[in-house]
């Protein structure tokens, strides 16, 4: 009895410091005020990339990393905690498992190619928020539910009738295909997109306005 007693009490203390180390690998997955290492290095150079950081990419987390990862939070609807949690990561295009699309190489490069083409010379977020309608529009029962589909769609992309699709493709937009896919979306689900100068459809100026990035206003 009393040894059937240890073994309990063993098994008990090995469960608590099971819990306690994973925790604790959890806890230091987080990249966070006061980190330092490769991930933080990483992290530092997206957001440079982004525009978002221009202090020095050192490794250290400090407050103008940390300020920075708060206004790139803001700017994809996230919690503006300056905390870079897995959430934080994919819209960074930094998770672990961000490389899973579901999408072919081929569908991967018509989505750079239409970004590219309907937002040539607009702000990185901007292209990145191209992208996300073309993905939105897939999702949405109002549209194909295809890549090709969407972009092909009769009348959906100018650059289809203008002849843009066959420019080439900016090095910018290939990167903001990548975020779109990652999960950013700057558009905030937008699914419809327009530049207010140009337009002249009065239906897509009725519809509700979700952001303006750039030249372009992003609405549902």
């Amino acid at each position: 009895m009393k040894k059937r007693k240890i073994i309990i009490s063993l098994a008990l203390i090995f469960s608590i410091l099971t819990v306690f180390v994973v925790g604790e690998n959890r806890a230091s997955a987080l990249s966070k005020y006061g980190s330092s290492g490769s991930e933080v290095t990483r992290i530092q150079q997206k957001l440079n990339s982004l525009g978002y950081y221009n202090g020095p990419v050192d490794g250290i987390y400090g407050t103008k990393t940390k300020d920075a990862v708060i206004a790139f939070q803001k700017s994809c609807g996230l919690t503006p905690d300056g905390v870079a949690g897995s959430k934080t990561l994919t819209y960074l295009g930094l998770s672990s498992s961000s490389n899973n699309y579901g999408y072919t190489q081929s569908e991967i490069e018509l989505l750079a190619r239409t970004i590219s083409a309907e937002s040539r010379g607009e702000p990185y977020e901007g292209q990145v928020a191209v992208g996300a309608v073309i993905l939105n529009r897939i999702e949405h029962p109002s549209f194909p539910n295809t890549l090709a589909g969407v972009v092909y769609q009769s009348g959906a992309f100018s650059c289809m009738d203008d002849g843009q699709i066959n420019e080439p493709v900016h090095e910018t937009s290939k990167r903001a295909a990548i975020d779109a896919l990652n999960g950013w979306d700057p558009s905030g689900g937008a699914i419809y997109y327009y530049n207010p100068v140009t337009a002249t459809s009065k239906w897509i100026r009725s519809r509700p306005i979700m952001v303006t990035i750039g030249s372009h206003v992003f609405c549902s």
